[in-house]
């Protein structure tokens, strides 16, 4: 049995894939991704479930190529029953973190993340500024969120596509920071508005993940996005060199395959499948759709 990806993560020192083999012994490992550097794999067989809280499918079920969920129903459903962001979880005695996350122009949300964790959640989310807010008990951040949503205009999440269709087109650091720091000054205004009293404030500072995140959001030379991969295929290729990433996505300058430019790679939907090495020259040789000029095709994810 080969390795299969176990999707994109986001420690301090930037994005690396993790990988698991099949067995009683569970081994697992990551490759470190780099920017400037070339990549490639070919898909083999079909793609199976990842399974739930850290545990393997049952029935390594199968799949859709095109899902970004990566989990049979029930592998699913059984994820969801822990998940905090459902809020079905109320004796968590963990630390967690309430922040302001930044998109793109007007597009800003309020979260809570386990301190443990550091910024890693706000890396996954493809988070271009943020800055923290607060901290205290799991509840006592969960309130305080409910309450800025309301008071600030602001959603608890943001579509995807959206997120991605504003990265070529992105203002400088000090322009993307004052619309947080504009919103920040706000939460603090709301002086006995409702703030938990177990929830300790944090002073403002905008961390900004423009470098963290690659040449195309406003450092650099700005490469056009012109395709997405919309999902793997048996024997299917995705190779290039990799010129930047953000949230789950890798963007792979390619020339090779019958496609060339830059190639968005969302790698929710490499999660599950069984990959081996590729000529990092193959090019992409899997389904793409047309997103030229930045955009998104509608209901593509």
């Amino acid at each position: 049995m080969g390795w299969r990806c176990t999707g994109l993560r986001w420690p301090e020192g930037g994005p690396e894939l993790g990988w698991c083999k099949d067995g009683p012994a569970g081994v697992r490992r990551v490759s470190v991704l780099a920017y400037g550097k070339e990549l490639g794999f070919r898909a083999v067989g079909e793609r199976h479930c990842v399974g739930a809280r850290g545990n393997v499918c049952p029935v390594a079920a199968v799949v859709p190529a095109r899902s970004t969920g990566a989990r049979c129903p029930e592998c699913a459903r059984l994820d969801r029953m822990h998940s905090v962001a459902a809020d079905t979880i109320a004796d968590d005695p963990r630390t967690y973190r309430v922040y302001l996350a930044w998109f793109g122009p007007g597009m800003v949300k309020v979260g809570i993340t386990a301190e443990e964790r550091g910024a890693a959640r706000l890396r996954e989310q493809g988070a271009v500024v943020f800055s923290w807010l607060g901290r205290g008990p799991l509840m006592a951040a969960r309130r305080t969120e409910e309450l800025l949503r309301a008071a600030l205009g602001v959603p608890d999440r943001i579509p995807y596509v959206r997120k991605r269709a504003v990265r070529a087109v992105l203002p400088g650091v000090e322009e993307r920071a004052a619309e947080v720091a504009e919103l920040y000054g706000r939460a603090a205004a709301l002086e006995g508005g409702g703030w938990p009293e177990s929830l300790e404030r944090l002073p403002f500072q905008a961390v900004d993940h423009g470098a963290v995140f690659g040449a195309v959001f406003g450092f650099g030379v700005a490469a056009e996005v012109t395709r997405a991969v919309t999902g793997l295929v048996d024997e299917g290729v995705v190779a290039g060199r990799l010129v930047a990433a953000a949230g789950p996505d890798l963007h792979l300058e390619t020339g090779a395959g019958g496609v060339t430019g830059v190639v968005v790679l969302d790698t929710r939907l490499v999660t599950g499948w069984e990959l081996t090495g590729a000529d990092a020259g193959a090019g992409v040789t899997v389904p793409v759709v047309d997103i030229g000029g930045g955009g998104v095709q509608g209901g593509l994810f």
